[in-house]
């Protein structure tokens, strides 16, 4: 029942107003009130955004697979964003509350903000196994976030520009067999020139057996020359804090 309550509130049309609901479970991490953006990755492709006095989270999954040692993110937010109804970017039944809930393309007003979902591939066989992924883009704490989900195929020229050039970028590099590869993931990442690029979708030892998925280091080794940042698994951000030239990527670590 709590899926079906969440999912009424995707839209249909080109543009959805959706409202807000008051704040609750402010607890965690969050952006300082005087602006930035929080970041909290709670593992897999699964973020959680603080800023403008929102809470957003984006792909919520289930222990399992490649997810398996993750703790399920069961946090309190106003809104969530899903990739696709795959186990692993997509059980927003876990998620606490009522929050507004968003998974089809278009472009969408949440509390005067704009978010646009794009259409992708899940798959390099025109969606045929795996179905359609959402790509998320919009706007928070001053800074330009793109959010690939599980991106399998090449972006095509219509995507980049709907997608224009992220400050942020969070991208699938662990490979399989719907997600992109480490080539295919630094392919995009040309494509698409982020200041600062995130990884996200690869080997951790929170996998099963049955994950396919290689770890972040081979990606890190394609991207031979860029910047390397290596934290913790929260971080703030503000516009001053990217790279003036070039790309630099972020990489977090899980507190297993």
């Amino acid at each position: 029942m709590r899926r079906r309550r969440l999912l009424r509130y995707a839209g249909a049309g080109l543009l959805s107003t959706i409202g807000l609901g008051a704040a609750s479970g402010l607890q965690g991490y969050r952006a300082q009130s005087s602006g930035g953006l929080g970041v909290q990755w709670l593992g897999h492709s699964c973020f959680l955004f603080t800023g403008d006095g929102r809470r957003i989270l984006v792909n919520p999954f289930r222990s399992l697979g490649c997810t398996a040692g993750y703790k399920a993110p069961k946090v309190s937010v106003e809104l969530v964003l899903i990739s696709s109804q795959l186990l692993d970017e997509g059980a927003v039944e876990i998620i606490p509350g009522n929050p507004r809930l968003l998974y089809e393309p278009g472009v969408y007003q949440f509390n005067k903000k704009r978010f646009q979902g794009i259409q992708t591939e899940h798959d390099r066989f025109g969606g045929k196994r795996f179905g359609m992924n959402v790509a998320w883009q919009w706007q928070q704490g001053g800074l330009k976030l793109l959010h690939l989900g599980g991106i399998a195929a090449p972006i095509s020229l219509e995507q980049k520009i709907l997608m224009g050039r992220p400050d942020v970028l969070f991208i699938p590099v662990g490979g399989g067999a719907n997600v992109y590869t480490p080539e295919e993931a630094k392919q995009a990442v040309q494509v698409l020139n982020p200041k600062l690029i995130v990884p996200t979708h690869y080997r951790t030892k929170a996998a099963s057996k049955d994950c396919e998925s290689v770890g972040v280091d081979r990606f890190l080794a394609l991207m031979s020359g860029t910047p390397i940042r290596r934290g913790g698994n929260a971080l703030s951000l503000r516009s001053a804090d990217l790279p003036k030239d070039g790309s630099a990527i972020q990489v977090f670590s899980y507190p297993f």
